[in-house]
């Protein structure tokens, strides 16, 4: 009897410092160690991929938003079109589709509205945008609602409303454009595209200038 306590005494006992030791191991010194080597070496994207203008956080490259006037590029809708994101004012509490069929009559009639809204924003003196030149990002939003960036064609489209509004030469809002133009990803993933929160940012600077 006495030696089955004494076996079950040593055996908790040892359980007890193999938990203690692990929980040291694994949840204290290994979680500081990933944090430190996170800050050191990658601290933008650790911290959320942050993206700052006049010295504050204003976003990140990874989140689109909404809200932009006409003076600045606009990025995806924000829902009820394309995969039909239910996200309706990119809030980060949310995020999804609604997937409305690609036959879907709602999703049709969404799609030509939002067509039409960008011809007439975009189309200024001297320049008309053709309804055929429309890219499918800019009447469709993406399956999360939460895009940050647009197609180069979407970008290059809005350049003569952005240059007008602006008092700035289309010239340098095209150079604008193609300066923040990133492309695929390892030269294959993907398509190249605009982050809209930097282009607009950028675009801010450039018209402060003037």
């Amino acid at each position: 009897m006495n030696n089955s306590v004494t076996n079950t005494a040593r055996l908790l006992g040892a359980g007890l410092r193999a938990l203690l030791v692990l929980t040291v191991l694994t949840g204290v010194i290994y979680p500081l160690a990933v944090t430190g080597v996170a800050q050191a070496f990658f601290t933008n994207k650790a911290n959320g991929s942050e993206i700052k203008a006049d010295g504050r956080v204003v976003g990140s490259s990874l989140i689109g938003q909404q809200g932009y006037g006409l003076k600045y590029f606009q990025p995806r809708p924000a829902g009820g079109l394309g995969v039909n994101s239910v996200n309706t004012q990119y809030k980060l509490i949310l995020s999804g589709a609604t997937n409305l069929s690609a036959d879907s009559k709602v999703l049709l009639k969404q799609v030509e509205d939002a067509k039409a809204k960008v011809v007439k924003d975009n189309s200024v003196p001297g320049y008309a945008v053709n309804p055929s030149d429309v890219p499918a990002d800019a009447v469709t939003s993406s399956g999360s609602g939460l895009d940050p960036a647009i197609s180069p064609q979407y970008a290059e489209l809005q350049v003569h409303r952005v240059a007008a509004r602006n008092g700035l030469s289309v010239a340098a809002v095209e150079k604008l454009v193609k300066d923040h133009t990133e492309g695929r990803t390892l030269g294959f993933i993907g398509e190249p595209q605009v982050n809209v929160l930097e282009l607009n940012i950028a675009l801010k600077d450039l018209a402060a200038e003037q």
